[in-house]
């Protein structure tokens, strides 16, 4: 059995993108540096989304240029990606590093993005499902003729805040469409936090069937990553769960930051991102391993909490 699983801390992305505050650039900088020393598997760094739509990710560029010459050996950057132009982007931040620092790929990864749902598509994209479906055809190709992965992010695989209530099926024939597409990992996204072990449980299941076997991609990673917030506590128990159905990639965030908008109430801001520190003791419980140190792990967490006021 595989015991190896592998971790992708989302703080400096998934974890800013939603807050009001803009952090500075060094200090997104600092955190990055924080998680190189953690040893997880793969950092996302940032997003190239318009700065129009989400201005505390308008850094990207300069977030890069900062960390370009410090990338360690054995750890992925991947960033977020909407579209051609955000590739485009993505593909010059690897140029200059290359001219610059003679960094052969900066951005290892590139994601999109698209939904079970299509309320939550529209409202998070302006664009139904197939049309995000069709915007990412090109941006797939083009990503692996410059060597890059590419991630398909799947949000709202459980619950959707317009939708209510989304089918297994629903998810797996988004998921089927994105391999057919290309992409080289899934990743399920339980947006809002609404998951339990009893609901998550089908929702892989689906997925693994289309999946067809193929428990790892071309570049030799899993191809299956699951996406969990903590809104309602039971994170952990869904992380078990997974494990037990054969998932080993997980995103989690330092610090916990993140959180969806939609998640939140007038009175309380959704809790984010399940914590990679909480993240790696359940995977520790259940007699899995990860490289990531815990020790390192912590001071990251402590640096990204003191991010935001």
């Amino acid at each position: 059995m595989n015991t190896q699983v592998r971790i992708t801390d989302v703080a400096p992305r998934d974890g800013l993108q939603a807050e009001t505050t803009i952090v500075a650039t060094d200090r997104k900088a600092n955190l990055v540096r924080a998680l190189h020393a953690t040893h997880v598997d793969e950092i996302e760094v940032s997003s190239f989304v318009s700065p129009k739509w989400i201005p505390q990710l308008g850094d990207a560029k300069e977030l890069f240029a900062m960390i370009a010459a410090e990338k360690p050996q054995g750890i992925i950057y991947s960033a977020l990606v909407p579209n051609q132009r955000g590739l485009q982007g993505a593909l010059a931040v690897n140029a200059h590093a290359r001219q610059e620092h003679g960094v052969e790929r900066l951005i290892d990864k590139v994601s999109v993005f698209t939904a079970a749902s299509e309320g939550f598509s529209l409202k998070n994209t302006n664009a139904t499902i197939e049309e995000t479906l069709i915007r990412f055809a090109p941006v797939i190709d083009q990503a692996h003729h410059h060597g890059l992965m590419v991630r398909g992010y799947i949000s709202c695989i459980v619950r959707c805040p317009f939708d209510a209530d989304i089918s297994p099926v629903q998810v797996a024939n988004v998921a089927s469409r994105l391999l057919d597409l290309g992409i080289d990992e899934l990743d399920l996204g339980d947006t809002i936090g609404a998951a339990t072990p009893e609901t998550l449980e089908p929702v892989i299941m689906e997925v693994v069937d289309r999946l067809e076997g193929n428990a790892t991609n071309p570049f030799g990673d899993p191809t299956l990553t699951v996406h969990l917030h903590d809104t309602f506590g039971h994170a952990s128990e869904c992380v078990k769960m997974a494990l037990e159905l054969g998932v080993r990639s997980f995103d989690s965030a330092a610090g916990g930051l993140g959180g969806c908008p939609y998640a939140s109430t007038e009175t309380s801001r959704a809790p984010g991102n399940l914590s990679t520190l909480q993240l790696l003791h359940t995977i520790t419980e259940m007699g899995y391993s990860t490289k990531v140190d815990l020790d390192a792990m912590a001071a990251a967490s402590k640096i990204a909490s003191e991010l935001l006021p």
